[in-house]
């Protein structure tokens, strides 16, 4: 084998690659020791609360912060601060999408392809525009665009260089709801079929969970896990992963002769040591109401209409807080009426003490 025939063989480095990545403010550790690989083609998300670090990292990844710690790389070659965000082959799209208001649509695509020939650029922001599915408004001016016809503009522009990675954050909280899943559909769709590897910044985890093919969830500078959205969902590594993901019935539990007691009854211990104490915890969905005369009691304090559905609050003895039950609108369980509630599937399982 010669070596041209080896390198070859070698597996092709990720798209991007962040190692032991740190950045203090003064002293604030806005990121601790971060670590993450995004290969080529994948859309991974940077989820997490306000001030948990996930724009910073975005920052760092662009070039608009530096790093006081660990390497950033990009298809294999570290980038440090000198590397300019213009010279790194990433595109970018915020919140505030902020195009030029003396630029027609066309121009504010082009804008980034000023070393491209005259004619090459056109072509380039006519396809663009084309696959955002605004090619009509091509000569129109920022001012006269809707929030969501904006946005798409943006992203014509972010792609028209043909970017490495796409950087986005939080591009479409300033849209509201119904405009925003509807690009937001159509964005992800568009990035999908282009094969556009893309790290996205967001506070939503429903967003994070049905466009994202996987997910690092971040807290305090660090990832508290990272993994598909089914695998922070079904098998958090922490109540706080857990949490983040949806409502939790949290039960006081013991291990006893490989089961837990819980108030629902019984459950299965996971391979928990008998006599420890832990959290056993359930998804929403997990309990169901019962048929008359069975299951476990609950008395419900409130009725809440959702619409398609209506929320009970149950109160349920050994349980720490009421727990909350979506069921048809047409379901006769009243305030003040009890209940029976039975608990289905394996429960998650943690340390008591421990987030």
């Amino acid at each position: 084998m010669t070596p041209t025939e080896a390198a070859d063989d070698r597996p092709e480095p990720p798209r991007l690659e962040l190692a032991g990545v740190g950045r203090r403010f003064g002293a604030v550790r806005a990121l601790d020791q971060v670590s993450l690989v995004v290969r080529a083609g994948e859309v991974v998300a940077l989820l997490g609360d306000s001030g948990c670090g996930k724009s910073t990292l975005l920052r760092v990844v662009a070039g608009l912060e530096s790093a006081d710690a660990g390497v950033v790389r990009l298809d294999g070659r570290a980038v440090d601060a000198g590397v300019p965000p213009e010279a790194r082959g990433i595109g970018l799209m915020f919140q505030d999408y902020a195009l030029f208001p003396h630029l027609t649509v066309a121009e504010n695509v082009r804008f980034g392809l000023g070393g491209r020939a005259r004619a090459e650029a056109r072509a380039i922001a006519a396809g663009r525009l084309e696959q955002v599915g605004l090619a009509h408004r091509a000569e129109s001016y920022p001012a006269t665009l809707s929030g969501g016809e904006g946005q798409r503009v943006a992203l014509a522009r972010a792609l028209a260089p043909g970017p490495r990675i796409l950087l986005l954050d939080e591009p479409f909280s300033n849209l509201d709801r119904r405009t925003r899943d509807r690009v937001r559909a159509d964005t992800f769709g568009l990035l999908r079929r282009t094969g556009t590897t893309t790290l996205l910044v967001t506070h939503d985890p429903e967003e994070a969970l049905a466009f994202c093919d996987r997910i690092a969830l971040m807290r305090a500078g660090r990832i508290a896990q990272v993994g598909t959205g089914e695998d922070l969902y079904r098998r958090p590594r922490s109540r706080f992963v857990a949490r983040f993901f949806g409502d939790l019935v949290e039960m006081p539990a013991r291990c006893r002769e490989g089961r837990l007691d819980t108030p629902f009854g019984r459950l299965d211990a996971g391979g928990a040591a008998d006599g420890t104490d832990h959290v056993a915890c359930l998804r929403p969905e997990a309990i169901r109401l019962a048929e008359p005369g069975r299951g476990v009691p609950g008395r419900i304090l409130r009725r809440s209409f959702l619409g398609a559905s209506a929320l009970l609050e149950i109160a349920v003895e050994g349980l720490p807080a009421p727990l909350s039950l979506a069921v048809p609108t047409d379901h006769p369980a009243e305030p003040g009426e009890t209940v029976g509630l039975e608990a289905h599937g394996s429960p998650m399982i943690f340390e008591s003490g421990r987030d």
